[in-house]
């Protein structure tokens, strides 16, 4: 089982740095989170149902609240505070960013939507 050992948000609210209890650390943009929240908003209630949230590329993290021992609730600028963040979710996203970013700008580009 994977722990985060600390969560550090920057100066400009833009990154959140996760460093997991393995010593690992990891620094993810506030607009991945944003638009990987695994909330049924963007995630949908079943298989195929993920959504692509539009306008994400300058919103900001406001704050983050722990959920047990085991997540946090990260609260965002546009009002989108309904994601609770698992440790081994965080671990997913810093594993997986880079294919996850990726994916992204295609479902952007695919959608014509605005970043």
């Amino acid at each position: 089982m994977v722990n985060v050992k600390e969560l550090r948000i920057n100066k400009n609210k833009n990154e959140l740095t996760v460093t997991f209890d393995d010593g690992s650390s990891n620094t993810l943009s506030s607009e991945l989170l944003r638009v990987e929240s695994p909330s049924a908003e963007v995630q949908g209630h079943g298989p195929n149902q993920k959504k692509t949230p539009s306008q994400k590329s300058r919103v900001v993290i406001e704050d983050i609240e722990p959920v047990g021992n085991y997540a946090v609730a990260i609260k965002f600028d546009d009002g989108h505070n309904t994601g609770i963040f698992s440790w081994s979710y965080l671990q997913k996203l810093s594993l997986e960013k880079d294919k996850l970013w990726k994916d992204y700008l295609k479902r952007v580009e695919d959608l014509k939507i605005e970043r």
